[in-house]
């Protein structure tokens, strides 16, 4: 598995929407994205520690290659 990098709250954001996650809403620093049935909250601090972005990924049900490449795009 890739290392994960150190992003804030925004870039993952920003990851997920390119990945086709909509933002269904937003309350205080908290952004919850959905995909069909899958869906996950985002905290948007500068910088997210690598346990809650891997929290992120595995709610998005998406894997660290697919997250990393989104990054890149």
């Amino acid at each position: 598995m890739p290392r994960l990098p150190h992003v804030s709250g925004d870039e993952v954001v920003r990851a997920l929407r390119r990945l086709h996650f909509v933002v269904a809403r937003q309350r205080g620093s908290h952004v919850v994205l959905r995909r069909g049935s899958a869906g996950c909250v985002v905290p948007l601090h500068r910088e997210l520690r690598l346990g809650t972005l891997t929290g992120v990924l595995k709610q998005a049900g998406l894997t660290a290659q697919e997250f990393i490449d989104a990054l890149d795009e």
